[in-house]
């Protein structure tokens, strides 16, 4: 019987292998791009914007916890969260609306998404924000701004990593809990409203308790925001989200508490209270159908989604008038300005954030409320491909507005952790020729799946610098409708993950240093000047124990009579004093067991407190220690004159010649710098130097592999990552084999289906699966 079942078994996989060739797996159109690896690195950007202390899945190798005091806790108000763009403000706002617009792709397009092996960490990046918004919720008032927005917005006057920034703001305000308010605000209100509703969608099978907290606090938001009626009270948005209206969100969160409920009352107070006011269009009766969507207008995916719930036709006619318009097909010129390939330019502030927004809704409405209507639907997705394709290269100057994606990018980026600055100096970054003045040019890192700002509104991009932010901006809302409309995109055109993404990055730069000067010389001692650096960024961090030693040759003091105990060596000025962290004690002489000979030693300058020496600005970022080593200008009255001569020292190599510690000339790789006791910087007197080949502290983990994710494990045998083991799992095996390049398995899906005990996956493998199926074996022989 089992033989017969395993006949009929390999009977049914070999006529699946065989319609290979007339019947695809996935999705038959093609497409220049892999959308599958922008949703990859996508993911990769809203992890780089994770605040506080990471999760564990989080695959950042250059990012490390932040918004922590120095016993490592987190301070803020409320933990987690987004930051919002390239500075460190955390709104409620922006994290509301940026998952609840990336939701609402996952719930549309969930089974392409899996398919990729991507579900799991889309899963993750969006809980991570509705987790925010959750902590955000304070009965009738909501937390808007987490941040310094006071005392002339701290956080937009300095530039430092996220890692960081705590000292900088704890410097300034000597305190470690960033400023925070509680606003009163119909549309943020429902934009938490919607976007936990939307988690009560996705995550009530899986996680039935965090859902019905999430469905609660969504019902309580709506009423709060509902009741309000106002969006005035704005309070440290002051300046960057003023928002104009309630109406919209609240009709945005109405539909999905309806679809999240079933309940018709969210549908009837559309129909009572929203829908007779509106927006119209100026000086018209028209409902408004111009603009786009964005953080502060949702009015059309409220109409989209109150045309999916309805199926009314006067709905379904708007938002086709809404598209019509970004196309330039309506009788009202668009409001902006459509680019000779095709961009429908809104406005310089994010354009290509708008123009993909409108392409999700465009998306969205093709393969829903158009779906009967094949050659409109067919005509909406195409433009929405175009908008999306616009971004990845299709454009004017051939450049990837996608960081990280194709072949030329643009090089100055908003982003003060990307950047890796440690001197607070940062409008060079980006820029093709050398600073003059010696600063930075060049990022620490790749922005990896980061939406930039755009084009002008002729499609060109010219050389912009940092501090053109409407076009070099990138934030979570940027990347929100363009991240959901890679969903419908994978449906589409399906795609393929990296499997060695994200790269293992090695420092660029030194990441301690020393720079030394002479400050001072005589027939008996030599004084120096130097700083001690901190400039990391793998992850950028401060450390406690920080020292270094200045290497000096006694042979001629033995020559004279004189002997190591007739060495002084002390520091007369430093920049901190004593019982300040940066405060350093300096020591010696010490015997560097290094030489043979017994004639070199070395003076020590070890810090109290080296987490002073902090990357976050011009002079914080070093320490200036000013020492002496010494010998008496004469013992017994004699003149001591000969026994002291630098020139042979180790560490003077250099320091005669340095002009400026400011300058590249003053860096002294004989003067060895430790932290945690680890050689870090410099040569020693016997060759010894720093390993500097080992990549960031933070491992590297691929964003498909579902070890990147909470407790999940491999589940083995299911290759096609559906959660099951079975016949469709041998298959996927057998199709993958028959066509790598359209079938593939993903990372995870590869992990999952290698069960024979041999390395690869093979036909063997499959064979394992169908002798399951058929009852031949009762589980999978290998565990690994």
């Amino acid at each position: 019987m089992k033989l017969k079942k395993f006949t009929a078994v390999l009977s049914a996989i070999a006529m699946s292998a065989s319609m290979l060739s007339t019947v695809p797996f996935a999705n038959a159109a093609e497409s220049d791009y892999n959308y599958a690896e922008a949703l990859q690195k996508s993911m990769f950007f809203y992890e780089v914007q994770q605040a506080g202390i990471l999760p564990e899945w989080n695959s950042v190798p250059w990012r490390a916890d932040s918004m922590v005091d120095e016993s490592g806790k987190e301070t803020d108000v409320v933990p987690g969260g987004w930051f919002d763009a390239g500075d460190h403000f955390k709104f409620a706002l922006t994290n509301a609306y940026s998952a609840s617009i990336m939701a609402w792709g996952y719930i549309q397009y969930k089974d392409a998404v899996d398919k990729t092996g991507l579900g799991e960490s889309y899963r993750n990046n969006i809980q991570w924000a509705m987790d925010f918004v959750l902590g955000c919720d304070r009965d009738d008032k909501i937390i808007g701004t987490i941040g310094d927005f006071t005392g002339g917005s701290t956080d937009h006057n300095i530039w430092c990593s996220a890692e960081v920034y705590l000292r900088k703001h704890h410097l300034n305000n000597d305190d470690w809990e960033r400023p925070y308010d509680e606003i009163e605000n119909a549309s943020v209100e429902a934009l938490a409203a919607a976007c936990l509703a939307e988690g009560y969608i996705i995550f009530k099978d899986e996680q039935p308790e965090k859902a019905a907290e999430y469905l609660e606090h969504a019902k309580s938001l709506f009423e709060t925001a509902d009741k309000t009626r106002d969006c005035k009270d704005i309070g440290g948005m002051t300046g960057m989200y003023n928002t104009s209206s309630w109406l919209d969100d609240c009709m945005y969160a109405a539909n999905w508490l309806y679809i999240a409920t079933g309940e018709q009352k969210y549908l009837d107070i559309c129909e009572s209270d929203y829908i007779p006011n509106f927006p119209t269009e100026n000086q018209s009766t028209d409902r408004k159908y111009t603009w786009g969507l964005c953080w502060d207008d949702t009015s059309q995916a409220a109409a989209l989604l109150y045309a999916q719930n309805t199926g009314k036709k006067e709905w379904v006619d708007h938002v086709s008038r809404h598209l019509k318009y970004w196309m330039g097909e309506d009788s009202k010129p668009f409001e902006g300005k459509i680019t000779p390939k095709g961009l429908s330019w809104l406005m310089q502030w994010g354009c290509l954030r708008h123009a993909t927004n409108t392409a999700w809704i465009a998306k969205l409405a093709s393969d829903t409320i158009f779906k009967d209507d094949a050659a409109l639907a067919a005509k909406y997705d195409k433009w929405a491909d175009s908008q999306m394709n616009y971004c990845f290269g299709d454009n004017e100057e051939n450049l990837s507005y996608v960081l990280g994606m194709g072949e030329k990018s643009p090089s100055a980026i908003h982003h003060r952790t990307a950047s890796g600055i440690h001197d607070d100096h940062w409008n060079e970054l980006g820029q093709e020729e050398e600073s003059t003045e010696g600063w930075q040019t060049e990022y620490a890192h790749t922005l990896y799946g980061a939406l930039i700002g755009g084009p002008d509104s002729d499609g060109s991009y010219g050389n912009y610098k940092v501090s053109d932010f409407q076009y070099t901006e990138v934030a979570v809302d940027y990347n929100a409708g363009y991240t959901a409309a890679l969903c419908a995109m994978i449906d589409d055109y399906g795609g393929k993950t990296l499997a060695d993404f994200p790269p293992t990055e090695t420092p660029k730069w030194a990441e301690w240093e020393i720079a030394a000067v002479l400050n001072g010389s005589g027939d008996s001692y030599t004084e120096i000047k130097a700083w001690a650096m901190n400039h990391t960024a793998w992850p950028t961090r401060v450390a406690e124990n920080i020292k270094y030693r200045y290497y000096f040759d006694i042979s001629e003091l033995k020559s004279a009579g004189l002997s190591v105990d007739n060495i002084e060596i002390k520091s007369n000025s430093q920049q901190y004093q004593e019982g300040e962290q940066g405060y350093a004690t300096v020591e010696g002489p010490f015997l560097y067991e290094g030489d043979s000979s017994g004639n070199t030693y070395y003076a020590e300058i070890k810090f109290a407190d080296g987490r002073a020496i902090q990357p976050t600005g011009q002079s914080e970022h070093r320490d200036e220690v000013q020492f002496r080593i010494s010998i008496p200008d004469a013992i017994d009255g004699q003149s001591t004159k000969g026994a002291w001569d630098p020139s042979n020292d180790w560490s003077y190599k250099g320091v005669e010649d340095a002009t400026d510690l400011k300058k590249p000339d003053s860096l002294n790789e004989y003067i060895t710098m430790y932290v945690d006791d680890v050689l870090v910087w410099g040569t020693e007197p016997d060759g010894t130097t720093p390993n500097l080949s080992q990549p960031a502290t933070k491992p590297t983990t691929p964003l498909t592999s579902s070890t990147t994710g909470g407790d999940s494990k491999t589940l083995y045998g299911d290759a096609n990552c559906d959660n099951e083991v079975n016949i469709a799992d041998a298959t996927a095996i057998i199709q993958a084999l028959g066509n790598k390049d359209k079938y593939g398995l993903s990372e995870q899906g590869a992990i999952n289906a290698d069960i024979d005990g041999e390395e690869g996956v093979t036909g063997a493998d499959a064979l394992v699966l169908m002798q399951l199926e058929a009852g031949m074996i009762t589980e999978i022989p290998i565990k690994k």
